[in-house]
């Protein structure tokens, strides 16, 4: 793809003017860096970064069978989501295969907010259109932009712009006036930090992203340190760590199916996931920590110690956090125990590894106090 037919968001001019570096992701010019991952990921970690993932998909469904048209091809319990709040699914194909993995809240009562994956958002858009059915509306939000904020300070940034996001907790969600404007925020994000998205009005989010560099405690941060964030906490990416021949339960997603849905058995794919939670499934994914050598990136072989290749890696790198190499990849359930002696094929050479608990950094995500 040219730089002639990449996409851009409405932030692509504050990029440039801040010195990104720009590079082509899910169809789009993106910032991958400013200052440099290593600083912008420990940034992130230490104060309150600043991420433009405005390339994401934006949409409502809304009308009297929204929520239940939703549920056919999603594993959790929408029906009883209270206002205010939303949670993490997965978009399944008929094979319980993963299209997409999703955030989808009701931050009013009118419907579902969904956000989606840059690179599967057509095809998210277009299988929703296709199939949802009586009354069940889909609206794409094209004219909006979406900026997370990220880090342990970031609680205190946007509490100086409205105090009643202090009182958010961790998958909270609203629709309400913020820097002047109507705003989707949901107290969540995908660095394993305690944050919020923020979806914001296409033509405003250029003001509100100054806005909030104007606070000492923020700096932009670009996809690499998104990324190697991301794996700190052990998440999967789509396209990478997961896909369309992906189950659930193969993934290690399985929270992501409620109880009330796996009684039902109501969803795309059913049949499939709930064998697989009965009888196993033929691979899982895992994490990892490389203990020599360079670090395992996607598609580095993983093998036995008898140097059989029994996997392959599907995201790794460095961790900052923890000054040593991390990385997740999928093999037989019979080497997936914690503490399992393997190696990873880099480069032509093995290198010892060991099956890890993820996430490999413990998430920072605020929880508020339960009430009697």
């Amino acid at each position: 793809m040219t730089d002639e037919t990449l996409k851009t968001t409405p932030l692509n001019a504050a990029h440039r003017a801040l010195g990104a570096r720009m590079v082509a992701f899910g169809g789009y010019d993106m910032p991958v860096q400013y200052e440099g991952v290593l600083a912008e990921h420990r940034w992130t970690r230490e104060h309150a970064g600043l991420f433009d993932v405005s390339h994401m998909g934006q949409c409502r469904i809304t009308g009297a069978d929204a929520v239940a048209q939703f549920e056919r091809f999603v594993p959790g319990d929408y029906a009883a989501l209270k206002a205010g709040r939303q949670k993490y699914s997965l978009l399944l194909n008929d094979e319980g295969g993963i299209m997409d993995d999703l955030m989808a809240g009701c931050p009013d009562h009118d419907g579902l907010h969904v956000v989606v994956n840059a690179g599967n958002k057509d095809a998210d858009f277009a299988f929703l259109e296709a199939n949802l059915q009586g009354d069940a509306r889909l609206t794409v939000l094209a004219d909006r932009a979406l900026i997370a904020i990220q880090g342990p300070e970031a609680a205190e940034v946007m509490a100086a712009h409205e105090p009643v996001l202090a009182e958010f907790g961790f998958m909270d969600c609203a629709r309400l006036m913020l820097f002047g404007v109507d705003c989707f925020v949901s107290r969540s994000g995908y660095t394993g930090e305690d944050g919020y998205e923020i979806s914001v009005p296409a033509d405003q989010a250029e003001r509100v992203w100054n806005t909030l560099l104007e606070d000492a405690r923020v700096k932009p941060i670009g996809l690499g340190a998104r990324d190697s964030l991301r794996l700190e906490a052990g998440l999967p990416l789509h396209g990478h760590d997961i896909d369309a021949t992906t189950s659930p339960v193969e993934a290690a997603l399985t929270f992501a199916l409620s109880k009330s849905r796996k009684e039902r058995a109501d969803f795309n794919g059913a049949g499939r996931i709930l064998r697989e939670l009965a009888e196993g499934p033929s691979r899982v994914r895992v994490g990892l920590s490389v203990k020599e050598g360079a670090p395992a990136r996607e598609g580095a072989g993983i093998a036995d110690m008898d140097g059989s290749v029994i996997g392959k890696v599907t995201s790794g790198g460095p961790s900052p956090t923890l000054g040593r190499n991390i990385a997740m990849g999928y093999v037989p359930p019979a080497f997936a125990a914690l503490g399992t002696e393997l190696k990873v094929i880099v480069r032509g050479k093995p290198a010892a590894a060991e099956v890890v608990a993820m996430p490999f950094v413990a998430p920072r995500y605020y929880r508020k106090p339960k009430t009697a």
